[in-house]
């Protein structure tokens, strides 16, 4: 981005990541592919996606406290979610930047891959999800993200038929083809309805 396109875009930039950050009603699959640093809003990003594929070379963190800041786009919270408060602290508090095989082990990077073949990993992960029936993907994203916002598991798992993409999905015509294709041996022909 240049100094002039920063300088006079009608949105900061704050806005213009809203798009994914603040978007907590997707129910659509986001797979973030880093190759590089992934650092502050970029970290941010990922964190928003389900799936965060990395190469080797690639570095994480929030170095926001490093120039007397904090990270505003939602990645200390979803960092502490998804790796679990000490953890996450242990970054946030340093601002240290962790290398992606770090980011493996402590579960925000999803997939690990050599430095080459990032393209061919986001391939292979699109293909896998492509495979199952669409508002089943649309249904189990809903379910797990609606059921993180519950008090206990027994909520969650009691209150997911009233979630309304588990109930198209039960009411689906590919739920059916589903079983039938199962039952005869044959790949599924999903309509997404």
């Amino acid at each position: 981005m240049s100094e002039n396109e920063h300088t006079t875009s009608p949105a900061p930039l704050r806005q213009r990541l809203a798009s994914i950050i603040e978007r907590y009603d997707l129910d659509k699959p986001l797979i973030a592919a880093v190759d590089g640093v992934a650092a502050g809003g970029g970290f941010e990003i990922a964190l928003a996606c389900d799936i965060i594929i990395a190469t080797r070379r690639s570095r994480f963190g929030l170095p926001e406290p490093l120039v007397g800041v904090i990270a505003l786009g939602g990645g200390m919270h979803r960092l502490a979610r998804q790796i679990g408060t000490k953890q996450a602290m242990g970054l946030i508090l340093t601002g240290d930047l962790v290398p992606a095989a770090e980011g493996y082990r402590l579960g925000f990077v999803t997939d690990l891959v050599d430095d080459n073949a990032l393209d061919s990993a986001i391939d292979a992960w699109c293909t896998r999800i492509l495979r199952c029936a669409p508002l089943a993907i649309r249904a189990s994203k809903q379910s797990v993200m609606r059921g993180l916002d519950e008090p206990d598991l027994a909520s969650a798992m009691r209150n997911q038929a009233a979630y309304p993409a588990f109930k198209a999905c039960y009411e689906s015509a590919d739920r059916q083809e589903g079983a039938l294709a199962f039952a005869e041996k044959r790949p599924p022909r999903w309509q997404g309805r």
